[in-house]
């Protein structure tokens, strides 16, 4: 969220303010840590929107696109497949698999650029014009959303759980669990299957909070800028906010566009590693 939008407290602190813009819209009030029952509906709304957008702008380039010299846009969507094509080749070997791996790592990149890419616009602007309908809370990077993100984490580790099984077999598969990594000796049976479980759900929770992380830490720096444009006052400081405001957000914009796209690769390239090493027998 862009911190060219002015924040607009009405009278709030600094923290109401950013606990405020932090709460999402939900079914219900969550009522303990962990309540499967709770629905971040805001979440949800932008993470199906954008990614109809993303199909869209993906079926609107291969609809459009011609033999000859191509436009910027068909040019752009061309590099982005050859380059998640390459990446693809580099990692998966088997040329059946790259079939569904390498379109869901293009999918996975375009859907996820898509919604770090909310991060840029004004904070307040659609909190704002959700409450013209009455909606008093709004969210709008999913990605800065731990359920969002675990998600698609969790979405990962089952397409390599389904090519481990349709690689190796579910018997080779099942050996493979508990022989790796010590050795296939039975007493060290329970430690690798200890090791092999351990290892998927800290590559899965990783996978998930990197990409939480980075995104929440620089949704609330966007906070915080707007902070600075919200406190202008016709005096010495306040002018000297507003300014501050206009060059920390500027700068924190640019930065935050390497940062949008860098976390999308990366969310990227760490699904095809772990889809690619559901291809390797251990």
């Amino acid at each position: 969220m862009a911190a060219e939008g002015q924040a607009q407290t009405g009278g709030q602190t600094a923290g109401e303010y950013i606990v405020h813009h932090l709460q999402h819209l939900q079914n219900h009030k969550q009522t303990s840590i962990v309540d499967f029952t709770v629905f971040n509906l805001d979440s949800i709304f932008w993470s199906i929107t954008l990614g109809i957008l993303g199909a869209f702008l993906l079926w609107k380039a291969a609809r459009t696109a011609t033999s000859g010299v191509p436009g910027r846009f068909q040019a752009a969507v061309e590099w982005l497949v050859e380059m998640v094509d390459n990446q693809a080749k580099g990692i998966i070997h088997n040329a059946q698999s790259r079939k569904l791996v390498a379109p869901l790592a293009l999918t996975l990149f375009v859907w996820i650029f898509l919604m770090n890419a909310m991060d840029l616009l004004p904070v307040d602007l659609l909190p704002w014009l959700a409450g013209l309908v009455g909606i008093h809370y709004m969210r709008v990077v999913p990605t800065a959303d731990l359920s969002i993100t675990m998600a698609m984490s969790l979405s990962v580790l089952i397409v390599c759980l389904v090519y481990n099984v349709k690689i190796k077999g579910l018997g080779g598969w099942a050996h493979e669990l508990v022989s790796a990594p010590f050795g296939d000796k039975w007493f060290l049976y329970p430690v690798n299957f200890a090791m092999q479980i351990i290892e998927f759900v800290a590559k899965t929770v990783s996978h998930g909070m990197r990409l939480f992380g980075n995104m929440y830490a620089g949704e609330l720096i966007f906070m915080l800028i707007a902070l600075m444009g919200g406190a202008f006052a016709w005096n010495a400081t306040g002018i000297g906010l507003a300014i501050g405001h206009i060059i920390a957000g500027t700068a924190w914009s640019i930065f935050h566009i390497l940062i949008i796209t860098l976390q999308a690769f990366i969310f990227m390239m760490l699904a095809l590693i772990y889809i690619g090493q559901a291809h390797d027998a251990h």
